[in-house]
């Protein structure tokens, strides 16, 4: 999904970082659909990094299948009662092994798309497999006062560079609208999950931002706490959010010749709202917006095609789905498509035009008809600005 050099309006995401594959034109499927280890985006946090460590840091910080240990306990400010609270002084905290046991019985897997809460691109498309997080907590042996699980990751053992997150305890117990499991997870496309995106362990919930899916997993903390204590709470955000659905371009030529039709592609992230259909808008640069239209609905708007799925799943073994992944049937074709909480691409011929400067708009519809970037517009609650990027014809 490369971004080619190109200008870009003002109300477009000026942060947004390059995603990385790009189809050779518009009638071509982008590969590998989950991507490759090396193409994912970063946005790690920690001084240092905690995947930049040495191979002997690591060791001794608990960053290796060999040496990983999870703590799940109860909150000592807001105490959850637990009979069984896993711990290392105690010799009860769960270590790798010990999951992949419960793997044996329990592991899930499911596509998805990471995204940044404050980003206007995804990160990565990814099949995430792991153990349902509710597994370990049952092991604790809850009884009451349990309204809340927060967790959080390795962070040099310094308080100040914590990061955290939190779920309230029916969404870790329970799966609503059919949505896979919140999991600890150990694999990404097929294989083991390596330092840089969250190695050993990290969690992973489906439906939320990457914020929530915290990385290098040390603790689960159970508590009565009755609200979200959420790291990035602090900084502003919208902490409950679901991923949004929303379209951006991945091909979409800087300069085009007059009089020949101009063929363009693009993404779209299918949030929890699902995707309709992706439209697609080119108008002369100058064209004035009124006042009372701040989302551009009046703009000449035709639909785009979404592509189908693809014949062969690039990043995977064989290029072929496993199975027993969620949404997806037994001979590994997705039960319905577009996919909730991943990425499609889409593709569109736009008409010939004659020279000047134009800008070119692309949105989704989701499934209630709400066009991007409703029915969320707002910031705070995740990006789904609707991109404009300038085209000279000539």
């Amino acid at each position: 999904m490369a971004v080619g050099g190109r200008a870009r309006a003002a109300d477009g995401d000026k942060d947004k970082p390059k995603p990385r594959t790009k189809p050779a034109n518009a009638d071509v499927q982008p590969e590998p659909y989950f991507t490759l280890p090396e193409d994912f985006q970063d946005v790690s946090r920690g001084k240092p990094i905690p995947h930049r460590l040495t191979d002997a840091q690591k060791r001794d910080a608990g960053l290796t299948r060999e040496t990983w240990k999870l703590e799940v306990i109860s909150d000592p400010t807001h105490p959850a009662g637990l009979g069984k609270p896993l711990t290392k002084t105690g010799g009860t905290a769960l270590d790798f092994e010990s999951l992949l046991k419960l793997g044996e019985k329990h592991a899930v897997r499911f596509p998805k798309v990471m995204t940044c809460l404050n980003m206007g691109c995804p990160l990565g498309m990814g099949l995430w497999e792991g153990v349902p997080l509710r597994e370990v907590v049952w092991l604790t042996q809850p009884r009451d006062n349990l309204r809340r699980v927060f967790y959080y990751g390795f962070h040099n053992d310094d308080p100040k560079q914590m990061f955290r997150s939190s779920l309230p305890v029916g969404r870790v117990l329970e799966d609503p609208f059919d949505l896979p499991p919140v999991i600890l997870c150990y694999k990404l496309n097929g294989q083991w999950l390596n330092s840089e995106r969250g190695g050993p362990v990290r969690v992973v919930v489906p439906e939320a931002y990457g914020f929530k899916s915290i990385k290098w997993l040390t603790h689960v903390v159970l508590t009565n706490l009755a609200h979200a204590n959420d790291t990035y709470a602090d900084d502003n955000n919208d902490v409950d959010s679901p991923l949004k659905t929303f379209a951006a371009s991945l091909t979409v030529p800087q300069v085009a010749k007059a009089g020949e039709a101009i063929a363009v592609s693009g993404y779209a992230q299918v949030g929890i709202s699902g995707l309709s259909k992706v439209q697609v808008s080119i108008e002369p640069k100058n064209t004035p917006r009124p006042a009372d239209d701040p989302y551009f609905t009046k703009a000449p708007w035709v639909d785009a095609e979404v592509l189908s799925p693809p014949k062969r799943w690039g990043a995977l073994a064989d290029g072929k789905i496993p199975a027993n992944t969620h949404g997806f049937d037994a001979a590994g074709k997705p039960k319905s498509w577009p996919m909730r909480l991943t990425n499609v691409h889409w593709a569109a011929v736009l008409p010939a035009l004659l020279a000047g400067e134009y800008t070119f708009r692309s949105r989704t519809i989701d499934e209630k008809g709400h066009a991007q970037p409703m029915p969320r517009p707002f910031r705070k609650s995740g990006r789904a600005a609707i991109e404009s990027v300038y085209v000279t014809v000539k």
